[in-house]
């Protein structure tokens, strides 16, 4: 803990997430997959709503191609996720429709700046707690998602969300500090202390790869949470 105490501190003065991002290509080196670039975030970037965090991209983000230059967001070529953002009246459907008929070799880095728009005005922000892409969604033991638990929260402190959506049990417990099973705690509220400042925070169902079968219930509680949030969005 002293060393993790001891990261935090060295990021102190950083006050942009384009300031992160060489710490997360070094750690792409050491857990990702080496012919893969690392995913970062994206979206509303300056007091969102929400903050979604997943787990940790996999190659099937064609973003994670070296050639790809365009935005390096989360989910970029996939269409699965898409699914629980139009549910929850978050995303176009008319874009969302232009996803669901694309394969994933077909998003240009045009229509990525595209939907990434939309998500911006919507007013939510996407990032996950790992940003090493792996080939594909095998699982990674705890001890990769902790090095970069200190850069989740500087991008937090940066992005300063009203609400904060944890996705599934392990980074439900890595980034609040406790154990936590999403099947016992679902709509409860917890508050993570970063930097001297309260987060309003949420443990859901993750809800794709094996989890997809729990979609529903995240759309539920994810609801919940907009609707019970502060100046509320009334979905």
């Amino acid at each position: 803990m002293n060393l993790l105490k001891e990261k935090r501190e060295n990021f102190n003065d950083i006050d942009d997430l384009d300031d992160l991002k060489a710490e997360y290509d070094k750690l792409q080196l050491e857990y990702g997959a080496k012919e893969l670039d690392s995913i970062y975030h994206g979206g509303c970037m300056n007091h969102p709503d929400i903050c979604f965090v997943f787990m940790n991209p996999t190659g099937r983000n064609i973003a994670s191609n070296k050639s790809w230059k365009g935005l390096k967001s989360p989910w970029i070529g996939t269409k699965n996720i898409w699914d629980l953002f139009v549910a929850l009246e978050l995303l176009d459907p008319k874009i969302y429709d232009r996803i669901k008929s694309m394969k994933g070799n077909e998003w240009t880095e045009e229509f990525a700046e595209l939907v990434y728009d939309d998500v911006r005005r919507h007013k939510y922000f996407i990032t996950n707690l790992g940003k090493c892409t792996q080939v594909d969604a095998r699982p990674l033991p705890d001890s990769v998602y902790l090095q970069y638990l200190h850069l989740l929260e500087k991008e937090i402190e940066i992005v300063n969300p009203k609400v904060i959506v944890l996705f599934g049990n392990q980074v439900s417990s890595i980034v609040l500090g406790q154990k936590i099973s999403v099947s016992q705690c679902r709509k409860q509220r917890f508050s993570k202390n970063i930097n001297g400042r309260e987060y309003e925070c949420y443990s859901v169902f993750y809800p794709v790869g094996n989890g997809r079968f729990n979609m529903g219930k995240s759309i539920e509680d994810i609801r919940w949470i907009l609707q019970n949030m502060p100046h509320s969005k009334g979905l």
